[in-house]
């Protein structure tokens, strides 16, 4: 056996390996060291290997998804090995001793999850295959529990930005690749080639050219042949649903890199869960599949206007039929996750209840499409969707003809097949119901025989049936003459067989066997219905998750009123009462209210200074600004009074930051890097929120980058921002920066206290309030005392000595700095042309030297 175990392991390669035998998966080795800290269960041994105990631990078959779900979670990836012979075949094939034969079924991962017990309702699973083509990155992803796929290219400066979108669970990529994500799954390269990638999709979906499905790039073939190979491999040959690939254009959607999606908290808070995130104060969808496309759009906003408005139409339609609405919600709350049952079903692990799922789920889907016919003024979007809401009549017909209302779970034990369906069928069903009830009758029949009233008939998976009586009665059907016969010996009770007894049993499982067999040709019969239709099917799933999409988004626009925004082509920002959503929300669960604040960029004005003192709502306000624009270009409505949302290409928020040791990295490293992608990647079209920038350094050296910054991003890049700081001296460039205008949140000290007031008001800030805040944080007063003293003094040298930015109002602008600082260089250049080298004495010449090191600073 353990020949064979290792073989298998060795296949497996840095998966766990769960061995089936009998009813428990066993692992094995540092496999079971592993598993039994994770899943905290007890390491036994077995027998020894190579005169060591071989370390051992198990779980049960019937409950190894629970334990599954816990490995995955923490990392690991998981092979099954399945006996895939009985005992019986392995007799007959090599003897009372041979070893039933096993393989490794099905890899399970992190990005290769169908098992509903094993996914989230609400988020999608992702798994993506990356790999680079001539300098161009190709990005193929899919989730199998749905079938969806995409395929799309980008550069690769662009790939982080990519992934973060995505949010997958699992990432591959071709080995020896340098540039490759960390914690990727690392395939064989010969799996990302380009025509190998189109030949596997052609296969997959049956056709012979791709050209029905889009253009695809090669980088993008190539990436999809790595991603099909790594789910041939996990599947052991056989694939999950795959729907047509989908093109996905790069500039087709607002471009956010991970370090923007991690500060706005779009689908995660800083914490690393949902709690207080951007989709938790969003999310209203009553169905888990309209949650997962929420994610999507919120996490890929769109950057067509036409796109967006057609989104915005139908809230805006469902925003206006309160009761349409409520009705709707309540049908849809009642619907099965439909794409994820035909994922399981195609997958090969589908059950009679998913089957169900899919009757259901469709049926109802045609009674929406008939509600929403009859309505009057639907907008285009929902005409578009209206068509794949129906069209499954027959299969729906089939399927309620076919299946019981609540189909089980499991189809090992037969009991889905409706009665009338095959009367061949109920007629085994019959039989084997006759043979019970024939059973009882014998159970009553002995009593009175042996007149034994505790005699009863049981049945188990050893014995099957069998007459069973206490110890103390066994003596009267031990007589040979009694018509019983021993079977075996317990310790309060003795079994016995009967030839009667035995009949019947005989035509309980010939009849039961029948019957299942039959169940089973039905369920799958009825798979080959559902994968027929599967690409018709999965449309419906998607349609009914949009619907869910508007639906939710129109409740929430109606519970917190808010406005449906105009998204327009050209560069401005104006926003009317915006407020913060996820900041509203916790405010009102306190039975406080959000202060809301005007915000008005365009080209004359594009870039605002934020300044004011720390809690008084600098960030909020930066932020609410950046996520009012993404939930705009998503196709939602906003938190606000009115808002006219410019089209914006990239968003960038550097908001907070904290080291990153594992790259080396220290906070101000980390603020540092993120601003420099800002100025090398903003164009005029993006919206850029930047929160004290140089405040991780020295005070001159913070407020030096600073000035840069806001002088780089008005001058170079050119896009809208908001720049919250603290440096009162970044006010004087207002006077040299014609597109920047000053602002603050305004606050009011009263009887020695700080009262915050939220408010956004014209102008600099009068001051920064630092001292109030600590003690409102409780710092010791007489730790405020001395700061204040500190402070005094070190105002009253500012006073003296002009501030610390004293001059900068000299300096050229920023395009004109550079150029100065080519001009220094060049003295030095015209000084040596100028020279007379011949007439120059030795000493002379070492003295020249000298004096032009000194000049150039690289001598005291």
């Amino acid at each position: 056996m353990m020949a064979q175990y290792l073989a298998l392991k060795a296949e497996a390669e840095d998966c766990l390996l769960f061995y089936r035998m009998g009813d428990f998966f066993e692992l094995f080795f540092d496999d079971a060291r592993t598993a039994a800290q994770v899943l905290d269960i007890a390491l036994t041994s077995r027998g020894e290997h190579q005169g060591v105990p071989i370390p051992m631990c198990g779980v049960p078959v019937h409950s190894a998804e629970g334990y599954l779900a816990r490995l995955i979670k923490a990392g690991c990836r998981v092979a099954i090995a399945e006996q895939v012979e009985t005992p019986e075949e392995a007799k007959k094939r090599g003897g009372s001793k041979a070893l039933v034969a096993r393989d490794i079924v099905r890899f399970v991962t992190a990005g290769t999850l169908t098992e509903e017990a094993l996914l989230e309702p609400r988020r999608a699973n992702v798994l993506a295959a990356l790999c680079e083509v001539r300098g161009t990155i190709g990005l193929a992803a899919c989730d199998i529990s749905t079938g969806r796929m995409e395929l799309e290219e980008c550069s690769a400066d662009r790939m982080g930005a990519a992934l973060a979108r995505l949010g997958a669970s699992e990432v591959v990529v071709p080995e020896g690749w340098s540039d490759a994500p960390l914690e990727a799954i690392v395939r064989p390269s010969r799996d990302f080639g380009s025509d190998g990638g189109e030949a596997r999709l052609k296969a997959a979906h049956g056709v012979a050219t791709l050209d029905g499905f889009g253009t695809f790039s090669r980088a993008m073939l190539a990436a999809a042949g790595g991603l099909i190979g790594y789910l041939e491999h996990v599947g052991r040959g056989k694939l999950p649903l795959l729907l047509p690939p989908v093109a996905r254009e790069g500039q087709a959607h607002l471009a956010m890199d991970e370090a923007t999606r991690a500060s706005l908290e779009i689908l995660v808070s800083s914490q690393g869960t949902r709690r207080g995130s951007l989709i938790e104060a969003v999310d209203r969808c009553v169905t888990g599949a309209g949650a997962r496309l929420l994610a999507e759009d919120l996490s890929a906003p769109l950057t067509d206007v036409t796109a967006i408005e057609a989104r915005l139409a139908l809230v805006q339609w469902l925003h206006d039929n309160a009761l349409l609405r409520g009705d709707l919600r309540t049908v849809l709350r009642a619907l099965p996750d439909v794409g994820r049952a035909l994922g399981r079903v195609v997958a090969g692990r589908g059950s009679p209840r998913d089957l169900g799922q899919l009757r259901d789920g469709l049926g109802e889907a045609r009674r929406i499409h008939d509600h929403l016919r009859g309505q009057a003024d639907r907008p285009a979007l929902l005409d578009a969707l209206l068509p794949h809401l129906t069209g499954h009549g027959a299969l729906t017909d089939l399927f309620s003809r076919a299946l019981v209302p609540a189909p089980p779970t499991e189809r090992g034990q037969g009991g889905f097949i409706a009665e009338g369906y095959d009367h061949a069928l109920d007629e085994l069903r019959r039989i084997s119901g006759d043979a019970r009830r024939a059973i009882a009758a014998l159970e009553a029949k002995y009593r009175d025989q042996t007149g034994i009233a505790a005699l009863k008939i049981r049945h188990n998976g050893v014995l099957g049936y069998f007459v069973e009586v206490p110890a103390r009665h066994a003596d009267a059907l031990m007589a040979p003459d009694s018509g019983f016969t021993h079977r075996q010996t317990m310790a309060g009770a003795v079994r016995f067989n009967a030839l009667a007894l035995h009949e019947e049993a005989s035509r309980i499982a010939e009849a039961g066997g029948h019957a299942l067999a039959a169940e089973e040709a039905h369920f799958e019969e009825l798979v080959g219905h559902a994968i027929k239709a599967r690409h018709a099917i999965a449309a419906t799933a998607e349609a009914l998750a949009r619907l869910d999409v508007a639906c939710g988004q129109a409740e929430r626009a109606a519970e917190g009123g808010w406005c449906r925004p105009q998204v327009v082509e050209d560069s401005r920002l104006e926003i009317e009462g915006g407020r913060h959503p996820v900041v509203e929300t916790a405010l009102a669960a306190k039975g406080e209210r959000f202060v809301a604040n005007d915000c008005r960029l365009s080209p004359q004005d594009r870039l605002w200074l934020v300044g004011g003192p720390n809690m008084g709502g600098k960030s909020t306000f930066l932020r609410q600004n950046a996520l009012i624009v993404l939930l705009a270009q998503a196709g939602g409505f906003v938190p606000a009074a009115r808002a006219t949302v410019g089209l914006t290409d990239r968003l960038f928020s550097r908001v907070g930051a904290s080291d990153n040791l594992a790259r080396g990295r220290s906070t101000f490293m980390v603020e540092m890097v993120e601003t420099a992608a800002i100025l090398a990647q903003a164009s005029e079209r993006s919206f850029v929120i930047l929160d004290e920038v140089g405040r991780g350094t020295s005070t001159y050296d913070g407020l030096a980058l600073a000035w840069a910054v806001v002088e780089a991003v008005h001058g170079v890049n050119k896009c809208r921002c908001l720049f919250a700081t603290h440096y009162h001296e970044l006010s004087r460039l207002a006077e040299s920066c014609d597109a920047l205008s000053l602002h603050h949140v305004r606050a009011r000290e009263w009887q020695g206290d700080l009262v915050l007031l939220h408010e956004l008001a014209e102008g600099p800030a009068d001051r920064s309030y630092g001292l109030a805040v600590a003690k409102l944080a409780g710092v010791p007063a007489p730790v405020v005392a001395r700061a204040s003293a500190v402070l005094q003094r070190l105002e009253k040298g500012r006073a003296e000595t002009g501030g610390l930015a004293a001059g900068l109002g000299d300096l050229p602008l920023f395009a004109a700095a550079i150029e100065h600082k080519e001009e220094v260089v060049d003295t030095l250049r015209e000084r040596l042309n100028a020279l007379d080298v011949d007439a120059l004495s030795p000493r002379d010449a070492l003295d020249l030297l000298y004096e032009l090191k000194r000049e150039a600073g690289k001598l005291p």
